[in-house]
C-alpha cells in the first residue's frame, strides 16, 4: 500500500512537472510559427459564421481542414477568447498576434494537457509491475511517466512551435488504457471520437479494428490458441457498430443534411499538395527524393541530362510542396497508398494470429503508425510522435523494446529540431533534447541494467553522429557561402540521417514482432 501511494504521489508530481514545464514556454517566443494564425483563423470562422460556411470560407490560406469535433472544439475556445481579446475573432484580421491573442493560446493548450496528464495516469495503472525496485525513481510506472509527460517532441510541438497534441494524444492514450484494462466498448468510443477530432488517427485504426474484433467481438481461444469461430458474438459487434455510426452521425451528419460532405471530405484529404511537406519528413520518400536528386546531378555531370530540361525548382530549392523528379518515376497518392497497406499487413496479420493482448495491439498500434509515417503520402514530421508515445508503453517492459524506443526517439525527436529554426530557440531546444535523452537512456538502462546492452556499437556510433550533425547544419554551414546557393543542405541532411534511423527502427520493430515466439499461457489467454 505504501509503495502504490508512492507512486500514485510519484504521478502526482509529475502531473504539476508537466504543468510547470509547459507554462515555462516563453509566452512571447521570438518567433509566432504559422499554427498560430491557423488556429486563431479556425477561432474566427466557427466564432462568426454558421455552420453551412465552415469548410467553404476561403479568406486566409490557412482554411479549415480538421474534422468536425475540432471545429467544435475551436467553436467552445472562441467563446473564452473573446474575453481576452475580441480582435482574434474578426475573419479578415489576418495574422493578428496582440499579447493577449498569443497568452490566451498558450493557456488553452496548457489547460487542454488536463487530459493528457490523466491519460497517462491511466496508462501508468496498466503497468504489469513485476519489477519491483525500492527505489520509486527506478519503478516503470515512474520511468513511464516522465517519458509520456515530459516528451520532449510534445512539448516543443504543443508548447513553443503551438498545437494541441497533448489533448489529442490524451484521449488515444486513454483509449489504449481502456482496452488493456478490458473496458472494450469505452476504449472503441474514445478512438471513433479522437478520429473525428483529427483524422491523422486513422494511421492506426487498423490495429484497434482488429483487436477489438479479435478480443471482444470473438469471446474465446482453443487451447492451441487459435480463434474459436463459435464464440463470435453478434452482440458485440452491433455494440461497436452503433457507437462508430453515433459518432459519425454527430459529427458529420449536419454536413451530410446540408450536401457538403464530399466539401469537408476534400478538405481533409488535400491530395493536390504533393508528395512531401515543405520540410521532408525523414521517411522512405526523403531517401527517394535525395535519391533523385544525386542521381540528377550524376547525370548532369557525366552528360546524360540535359540541364536545360530540368525544373529549377528541382535543383535549387528542393523543399517545394510540388516535387518534380528527374530521374526516378514521380509519385502518386495511390503509389503511397498501396505502399502504406503492404507495409501494415504483416502486423496486423501478426495481431490476428498471434494474439499477445495488450502487448500485441500495442506492438501492431506502433507498427501502424510507423508504417504510415514511413510511406504516408504529404506525411508532416511532427506525426513520428504517433509511434513514439506508444511505443514508450513497450519500451518499460522488455530490454529489446527499449533499445528500439532509444533510436527512434532520439532520431524522431531530432528531426524535429527544423520546427524551431531561430536563433534565440536553438538553446532551449538543445537543453529540453538533451535532458529528455540522458533521461530516457539511463532510466532504461537501470531498469534493464542485468540484461545485455540496449544499444550495440553501430546504433551507438549512429547516434552519437546526431551531434556534428547540428554542429554542421546550426552553427558550421550558415557561416559558408554555401548558405546563399544551397539554403536547403541543412533541412535535406537532417531529414536524410533521420530517415535511416527510423527507417531502421521500424525494421527492427517489424523482425522482433514477425520472429517474437509465444508462449503456452499467451495462446491459452
Amino acid at each position: 500500500g505504501r509503495a502504490r501511494a508512492m507512486a500514485a504521489g510519484g504521478r502526482g508530481c509529475f502531473a504539476r512537472w508537466r504543468f510547470g514545464v509547459s507554462s515555462s514556454s516563453p509566452p512571447h517566443p521570438a518567433y509566432y510559427s504559422t499554427d498560430f494564425e491557423v488556429h486563431r483563423n479556425w477561432l474566427a470562422i466557427t466564432h462568426n459564421l454558421p455552420l453551412s460556411q465552415w469548410y467553404y470560407e476561403a479568406t486566409s490560406e490557412w482554411t479549415l481542414d480538421y474534422p468536425p469535433f475540432f471545429a467544435w472544439f475551436e467553436y467552445a475556445l472562441s467563446h473564452i477568447a473573446k474575453y481576452f481579446d475580441p480582435q482574434m475573432l474578426v475573419v479578415e484580421n489576418l495574422n493578428y498576434a496582440s499579447h493577449a491573442t498569443i497568452l490566451f493560446q498558450r493557456l488553452s493548450v496548457i489547460f487542454a494537457d488536463t487530459l493528457f496528464i490523466y491519460a497517462v495516469h491511466e496508462c501508468c495503472r496498466c503497468v504489469n509491475g513485476k519489477r519491483a525496485a525500492k527505489d520509486i525513481l527506478e519503478k516503470p510506472t515512474f520511468i513511464l511517466a516522465v517519458l509520456l509527460l515530459w516528451n520532449f517532441g510534445l512539448l516543443i510541438v504543443d508548447h513553443i512551435h503551438f498545437q494541441y497534441n497533448g489533448f489529442l494524444f490524451g484521449l488515444m492514450l486513454l483509449s489504449v488504457a481502456r482496452l488493456c484494462q478490458k473496458r472494450y466498448l469505452e476504449g472503441a468510443l474514445l478512438f471513433a471520437v479522437l478520429l473525428h477530432f483529427k483524422h491523422i488517427y486513422i494511421y492506426v485504426a487498423p490495429a484497434y479494428g482488429i483487436y477489438l474484433l479479435r478480443s471482444y467481438c470473438f469471446t474465446a481461444n482453443n487451447a492451441d490458441g487459435s480463434l474459436k469461430w463459435r464464440s463470435f458474438s453478434f452482440l458485440h459487434v452491433t455494440l461497436l457498430g452503433l457507437i462508430v455510426c453515433l459518432v459519425s452521425a454527430l459529427s458529420l451528419g449536419p454536413f451530410l443534411v446540408l450536401g457538403q460532405l464530399p466539401q469537408v471530405i476534400s478538405r481533409l484529404f488535400p491530395f493536390k499538395r504533393g508528395l512531401c511537406h515543405a520540410y521532408w519528413a525523414p521517411n522512405f520518400w526523403a531517401l527517394y527524393n535525395a535519391l533523385d536528386k544525386a542521381l540528377t546531378i550524376l547525370g548532369l555531370k557525366c552528360n546524360f541530362l540535359d540541364g536545360t530540361k530540368i525544373p529549377k525548382a528541382s535543383m535549387t530549392g528542393g523543399l517545394v510542396q510540388e516535387f518534380q523528379h528527374t530521374v526516378l518515376p514521380s509519385v502518386t497518392p495511390l503509389a503511397t497508398l498501396i505502399c502504406t497497406f503492404i507495409a501494415i499487413l504483416p502486423s496486423v496479420f501478426c495481431l490476428w494470429f498471434k494474439p499477445q493482448g495488450p502487448r500485441g495491439f500495442l506492438q501492431c498500434l506502433v507498427l501502424c503508425a510507423l508504417s504510415s509515417f514511413v510511406f504516408g503520402w504529404h506525411v508532416h514530421e511532427k506525426a513520428i510522435l504517433l509511434a513514439i508515445l506508444p511505443l514508450s508503453l513497450l519500451s518499460i517492459q522488455r530490454a529489446k523494446d527499449a533499445g528500439i524506443y532509444l533510436i527512434l526517439a532520439t532520431t524522431g525527436h531530432f528531426s524535429l529540431f527544423p520546427l524551431l529554426f531561430t536563433a534565440s530557440e536553438l538553446p532551449i531546444k538543445i537543453l529540453l533534447m538533451l535532458l529528455f535523452t540522458v533521461y530516457s537512456f539511463s532510466s532504461l538502462k537501470s531498469l534493464f541494467r542485468r540484461e545485455k546492452p540496449l544499444l550495440n556499437w553501430l546504433e551507438t556510433i549512429y547516434l552519437i553522429q546526431l551531434v556534428p550533425l547540428e554542429i554542421f547544419c546550426e552553427i558550421i554551414f550558415p557561416l559558408t557561402p554555401w548558405k546563399w546557393h544551397f539554403p536547403f543542405v541543412p533541412l535535406l541532411l537532417t531529414s536524410v540521417y533521420c530517415a535511416l534511423g527510423i527507417t531502421y527502427a521500424w525494421l527492427k520493430l517489424y523482425l522482433s514482432v514477425l520472429t517474437e515466439r509465444i508462449s503456452v499461457r499467451q495462446k491459452a489467454e
